[in-house]
């Protein structure tokens, strides 16, 4: 999918409006504690590719994220420290909310047992959430406007906190294991109930809202492997919606008409002077190869698509996304990680090792990632730096 020129200036223009909003707000706190610029901005040493270089890394960045965990068990968005191609810019602090806490929850599952005492405290800020929020609707805070919202949609946390639930469901004793359940079937429910008529949840809005839908669709997928009941037909309505946008050239967008309602018929409407990937072919493209790959019998299916995709591996200029790296490439990276590893073999070996190399030149000497646009947040970034590091030996 190629970006006309005055679209791509548009897009610019919005990201340089949005980091000039961010300037001079809040001094940056983590926790109370004042963040140094020059604690950041270095590059981490170290030769990148190796294993013992990978584990350092892992380790660097799980503990930063160990050490900032709020009292209240959440984390905050940290707004993107200044990295080394956007010094002087001050940090967004507007408190914890969902989406961070459940995405450094992830990480730290991820990186090692030790980390377990703060992943049982990031999940009950998360239930507290969850039990507070209406049946009805997708939304599961009141925080509104964080960074994350803005980029991937405003319920966001909604699919995130799914995910983690789905994952720490069953690992809990009976009677937190019990709420733990209690909160992914309401969420669960929440997602099903919302999904647009086209088959996606690009809804309200968000810089790059298919990355959002694909995280809604993958919240679903991990229920169902861990028992709780999902319609199917959400699942084949999301799974029709990626093959009809791959083969629209990525056109697809919900309009009038496309509100939520998941037992409406699937309403597919072309727009072609609309994108709901933000104009980056990576990120659709990213979505498809995890979303259509998911078993052997979807990989069967939508083997055109997914061939498709690994062609455009080793473009430089595909991989590159946006043309830096913030927090949507990252999360692009795990999608195309999970997607690979599935079938194993070359390609696979190949992605991650190339990955690999890439996300270790970008840490930060305080063990940190931060994005150069758009989702810059520390938390988010080095969270998504730390599953896609680890994906080889993930379940």
């Amino acid at each position: 999918m190629k970006s006309v020129v005055v679209y791509v200036s548009i897009v610019l223009l919005g990201c340089a409006a949005i980091l000039a909003q961010n300037t001079g707000r809040n001094s940056g706190q983590t926790n109370g504690k004042r963040v140094r610029p020059s604690e950041t901005t270095q590059q981490a040493a170290g030769t990148p590719g190796t294993a013992n270089s990978t584990r350092a890394a892992v380790e660097k960045g799980a503990t930063w994220l160990a050490s900032v965990q709020g009292a209240d068990g959440g984390w905050g968005q940290d707004g993107g420290d200044p990295s080394n191609i956007r010094q002087h810019q001050s940090l967004e602090s507007q408190g914890n909310d969902v989406a961070n806490t459940a995405l450094a929850a992830l990480a730290l599952l991820r990186a090692g047992k030790q980390y377990r005492p703060n992943v049982e405290r990031a999940v009950d800020f998360i239930l507290k959430r969850v039990e507070a929020s209406p049946a009805d609707g997708l939304a599961i805070t009141d925080v509104k406007q964080t960074q994350v919202q803005r980029k991937l949609g405003p319920y966001i946390d909604t699919f995130v906190a799914s995910m983690l639930l789905a994952h720490v469901d069953g690992t809990f004793a009976k009677a937190g294991n019990t709420r733990v359940r209690s909160g992914l079937e309401k969420c669960v429910a929440k997602i099903q109930k919302n999904q647009t008529r086209d088959g996606s949840w690009n809804i309200a809005g968000g810089w790059a809202p298919i990355l959002g839908t694909s995280l809604a669709s993958r919240s679903l997928y991990e229920a169902s492997k861990k028992g709780v009941p999902v319609n199917r037909d959400v699942l084949a309505r999301a799974d029709a919606y990626t093959v009809q946008n791959q083969k629209s050239g990525g056109s697809m967008s919900p309009g009038s008409g496309m509100g939520p309602g998941s037992s409406t018929a699937s309403v597919v409407v072309l727009d072609r002077t609309a994108s709901t990937s933000a104009g980056v072919s990576l990120y659709q493209d990213a979505q498809a190869l995890e979303q259509l790959s998911r078993t052997p019998e979807s990989r069967r299916k939508n083997a055109e698509e997914i061939s498709a995709i690994g062609r455009k591996l080793s473009d430089s200029k595909f991989v590159e996304g946006y043309g830096s790296i913030g927090g949507e490439e990252f999360f692009s990276y795990l999608n195309i990680g999970d997607g690979l590893k599935r079938s194993g073999g070359k390609e696979w070996r190949e992605w991650h090792a190339k990955i690999t190399e890439k996300i270790l030149k970008l840490q930060n000497n305080d063990g940190t990632w931060a994005g150069h646009h758009c989702i810059t947040g520390r938390c988010a970034v080095t969270s998504a730096a730390i599953l896609n590091l680890t994906n080889d030996y993930a379940n």
